[in-house]
């Protein structure tokens, strides 16, 4: 990859005099800040802008391994051929009209796959803008030259963004707004050969990037992302496009269904270490933060010291750390009588620090820089939130002093920001230039202080071999299709996953034997062949009591399902919570397992968390931390806690299932009911894949 960023000589094919065109915005780019040399390449001219212009890339001279190629789409796949026998060894293709177009631009990028495989030339697009590296000043793109007016501004962060136009107008909002800098911006359209994968390798180890962001609408490779991820040593945030539900197939399965609005991929992500963003310039806020504090101590639980000159900002700042589940600091008595020797005497110190009193009568400078020196010592604060203003009010600041004590304790600052749009830019970029985001809003802030303390630690456990009992794949031989609940929960207790007591019972006799042999109440269903949801079908009496209800049950079922169903009875559980643990195979990232509440309510009730298959103990154990509901996991109004070590068995015991037997499309158990704490399986379904 190294001859798309540090290319020693670059051929622009489709260069151009015509200033109106993206050809001649490329040239412009190339030559204000590229130390190579330029061809460029177009029969029509010999020279552009004091350029040599040579007729085809073969006329190119040495040193040449990158290609920039922006011509109408249906002369493109064989300029590429032209460069792989000229012996360039990777071309950005700029241009647009491929698959995106519709069935003739299809044709046209599988020729350029094609090509890639023949030739082994790397092909980075096409439909995309290309490559900016502010660092060196590489803009090897048609984005407006514009750019050069605020000048590139470097920084710490790379994005890999899917979208073209996008990531051109996202980089000059960027740097004209003074809201970071970037290290490199990579806009990989299609995807035809380079794709995101390649570069997190590449920016996985480039001592320029120390945190990196994708946005992406498609991540086809999607297990060998999640390793890169788990191997990344530098923080990742991934805003992911086209999550909703109208993307969804319908599925059977109840597992399939709470699929279809992103769950799978957020599960994924959060199991790799990945820090999820819901939009543009949220992804950008958490990565400038994260490179900034790609990790906290361990003993760090994220305790915060808010510094403010307005009551109402540290009240607005303690409620969005509250929603966030960050605490307040609770400042120890030798930081509040180090803080108090500024403040006045009528006026007690409390975190919130409300300093607004205490700088009237000594001055914006000095008691920011007490308490905040005060707070940083003080154990119980992990890290420090300061409000500031620029532009008035007496209320200027220079955090030189502060934030590096704040580094040497190896503790966060965060700023908020509001003031006279000059002075609050000027304060901005300085402080940011110091290791200090800044943000203009209080949730933004509050959010980034969240990604700082939120784990992203990968998995220090990997999954075993996964590993199924010969005698549930006896369970398979011969099935197909939908298997019914009994068969399903005899394939699932010989993988030694915990299920009710049940029978197949043929008349009202074995009904009743069972009942009197188990106890009542009792549970009798009607099973019928290739159906799913047997409660929508009115196949399922609960709570049958006594030998009256239960013949009665027998009758009325028996005739529900006719000459090709069958009975199922069932020993009745009471317990809480109802859970749904189930697999599935994802497009995206193959074998996944699923947990949350369940009962006829799961999709409903929408709180569900996915991984990908295999799972470590450890996988299993941070699937179920993801939930929401956590007070009912952990025993509510008297009820038991959920056994977390057996819950965590079952999902690595589905995991190893899905991963060894290919055959199996889903598989949902729903409810998962906690007697006491153990998690007993009282209904399934498992779904094959059709021949």
């Amino acid at each position: 990859m190294q001859f798309f960023f540090r290319p020693r000589g670059i051929a622009l094919i489709g260069a151009t005099a015509n200033p109106k065109k993206g050809g001649h915005s490329i040239l412009y780019n190339l030559t204000q800040g590229f130390d190579g040399p330029v061809y460029p390449v177009n029969p029509r001219y010999e020279t552009i802008d004091g350029l040599a212009c040579f007729p085809s890339v073969a006329d190119v001279p040495d040193p040449v391994d990158l290609a920039i190629v922006f011509v109408p789409g249906p002369k493109v796949p064989e300029l590429i051929r032209q460069c792989a026998q000229r012996g360039i060894r990777g071309v950005m293709i700029e241009s647009s009209g491929f698959a995106e177009a519709g069935p003739e631009g299809q044709v046209l990028q599988q020729e350029l796959v094609a090509t890639a495989r023949e030739t082994g030339i790397r092909l980075w697009g096409p439909n995309c803008m290309g490559l900016v590296d502010a660092r060196r000043r590489y803009v090897f793109s048609f984005v407006t030259p514009t750019i050069w007016n605020e000048g590139l501004i470097p920084g710490k962060v790379s994005l890999i963004v899917q979208s073209g136009l996008l990531s051109g107008g996202f980089l000059i909002d960027l740097m004209t707004h003074g809201t970071t800098g970037v290290s490199k911006v990579c806009s990989v359209g299609n995807k035809v050969d380079v794709n995101e994968c390649d570069l997190l390798e590449y920016l996985a180890e480039d001592p320029d990037t120390e945190a990196i962001g994708l946005y992406l609408e498609a991540i086809p490779q999607g297990r060998r992302f999640l390793e890169l991820c788990r191997r990344c040593p530098k923080p990742i945030v991934v805003l992911k496009g086209g999550k909703s539900p109208a993307g969804a197939k319908a599925a059977q399965s109840h597992t399939a269904s709470l699929a279809g609005d992103g769950a799978v991929v957020s599960g994924a992500l959060a199991q790799a270490g990945v820090v999820e963003a819901s939009g543009f310039k949220q992804m950008v806020d958490f990565c400038r933060t994260l490179a900034e504090y790609p990790e906290v101590r361990p003993e760090a639980r994220g305790r915060v010291a808010i510094l403010t000159y307005s009551g109402g900002s540290g009240i607005i700042s303690a409620d969005g750390l509250h929603a966030l589940g960050l605490p307040l600091a609770r400042l120890s008595e030798q930081t509040l009588s180090e803080i108090k020797k500024v403040f006045p005497a009528w006026m007690p110190v409390s975190n919130p620090v409300d300093l607004w009193p205490a700088v009237e009568q000594n001055g914006a400078q000095a008691v920011y820089t007490a308490a905040a020196l005060a707070a940083l010592a003080d154990p119980e604060v992990d890290a420090l939130f300061i409000h500031a203003f620029s532009g008035g009010f007496a209320l200027g600041l220079d955090l030189k002093e502060i934030i590096a004590e704040a580094r040497r304790r190896d503790k966060p600052v965060v700023c908020w920001l509001l003031g006279a749009r000059e002075d609050a830019r000027r304060f901005q970029v300085d402080v940011q230039a110091l290791g200090v985001p800044v943000f203009r809003e209080i949730p933004r802030a509050v959010e980034c202080l969240k990604a700082i303390f939120t784990s992203r630690n990968r998995s220090a456990q990997p999954a075993d071999e996964p590993a199924v009992p010969d005698e549930a794949k006896e369970q398979l031989k011969d099935a197909v299709g939908v298997l019914d609940e009994h068969r399903a929960k005899r394939l699932l207790a010989a993988c030694r996953i915990p299920t009710v007591a049940e029978a197949i019972v043929a008349d009202t006799a074995q009904a009743v034997s069972f009942a009197q042999a188990h106890g009542y109440p009792v549970v009798l269903k009607g099973l019928v062949p290739g159906a799913v949801h047997k409660t929508e079908q009115g196949l399922v009496r609960l709570g049958i009591g006594n030998r009256e209800a239960l013949e009665a049950a027998c009758r009325d079922l028996a005739e529900a399902v006719g000459p090709n169903g069958s009975l199922l009875i069932q020993r009745m559980l009471c317990g809480q919570p109802e859970l749904i643990v189930g697999a599935l195979r994802d497009g995206q990232f193959g074998p996944c397992v699923m947990c949350g509440l369940g009962g006829t309510m799961a999709e409903i009730l929408d709180d569900v968390a996915f991984a990908v298959a295999p799972l470590s103990r450890a996988d299993a154990l941070a699937l179920i931390n993801r939930l929401k509901t956590q007070p009912l996991l952990n025993g509510f109004r008297g009820a038991a806690a959920v056994d977390r070590n057996a819950l965590a068995d079952i999902l690595v015991r589905l995991g190893d299932l899905m991963t060894a037997v290919p055959e199996i499309a889903e598989i949902d158990i729903n409810p998962l009911i906690c007697v006491e704490g153990k998690p007993v399986a009282v209904d399934a379904s498992i779904i094959l894949e059709k021949e």
